[in-house]
């Protein structure tokens, strides 16, 4: 199978249900060396007149360096056949294993950023902005004991959609 590339717009997904409940990957670095991690936190939408995604990279992930490292990441849509694929890829760090293979998954390397063969829908996002979460932005505290207890923050990006690939 190969992938189309298609306008975003015309897309009748429901990133909520993608994103929340079959989760996603999310990969970057170069055909030598590259990362994916699970995600299941983050959107779509738009800001700045861009079509963009937001992503929440823990500073404790791995594939925290591949991104901060490119211009360029992407976010794989599966759907639920793949979960215990992307739920190995949640609990395994690509320091220790090489997830991507022991989960079988074929890496395909774009000019921009690497993604999967087997997903179904990939969005390659050129980095826009980035920032730490603050225990001072929250309004709701009781999040910080639920989800920072450990003090391990998320770096908050928003990457613009410079081209969406669906599976033809």
């Amino acid at each position: 199978m190969s992938f189309e590339e298609i306008n975003i717009k015309t897309l009748e997904e429901s990133f909520i249900r993608r994103i929340g409940s079959e989760w996603t990957l999310l990969t970057a670095g170069t055909p030598e060396k590259f990362n994916t991690m699970t995600a299941s936190w983050g959107g779509v939408g738009v800001l700045w007149n861009k079509n963009v995604v937001f992503t929440f990279i823990r500073d404790s992930r791995y594939t925290l360096g591949f991104v901060d490292d490119n211009d360029h990441y992407s976010v794989c849509f599966f759907g639920g056949e793949y979960m215990k694929e992307l739920a190995f890829c949640g609990k395994h760090s690509g320091r220790d294993v090489d997830k991507v293979s022991a989960a079988g998954l074929t890496p395909v390397f774009d000019e921009q950023a690497p993604y999967f063969a087997e997903a179904d829908l990939v969005l390659i996002c050129k980095k826009q902005y980035r920032q730490t979460m603050s225990a001072d932005c929250f309004i709701e505290k009781d999040n910080i004991d639920k989800w920072y207890a450990d003090n391990d923050w998320h770096e908050i990006f928003v990457g613009e959609i410079v081209k969406a690939l669906k599976k033809s």
